[in-house]
């Protein structure tokens, strides 16, 4: 199995617009033979800001508030790479890509790709 684990920088203030960008991409990969795991978006409550402790006290720290992740899997790379050559090809990855450009809803992005440990 291969994971890709994206991580989004956003710009808040077109939270909607990125909303709509990443249903089209879970459509699409779904489509193209991945597994699309969601995408998490900084949570907006004050239970969330004031959650107490950290398991680890000295450790752990607060996220920024401005990062959402994407996580979807794929079979094989045979089949991640078949998703890479096809999605151009369809008119989700090109709406998504506009929304991109015309709203500029993230600043930036890295991504991974994650090897599942299992018992």
């Amino acid at each position: 199995m291969v994971t890709c684990y994206v991580r989004y920088v956003l710009k808040l203030d077109e939270i909607g617009a990125f909303k709509e960008y990443a249903q089209l991409w879970i459509r699409l990969i779904n489509r193209l033979g991945g597994t699309h795991h969601g995408y998490f978006l900084p949570a907006d409550d004050e239970k969330a800001k004031n959650h107490g402790r950290f398991s680890f006290p000295g450790l752990g720290s607060e996220g920024p508030p401005d990062v959402a992740v994407a996580v979807f899997s794929f079979p094989d790379w045979e089949t991640y790479e078949f998703y890479r050559r096809e999605a151009e090809k369809h008119h989700e990855c090109k709406a998504a890509t506009k929304i991109v450009e015309d709203t500029k809803c993230f600043i930036s992005y890295e991504r991974s790709f994650m090897m599942p440990v299992f018992e």
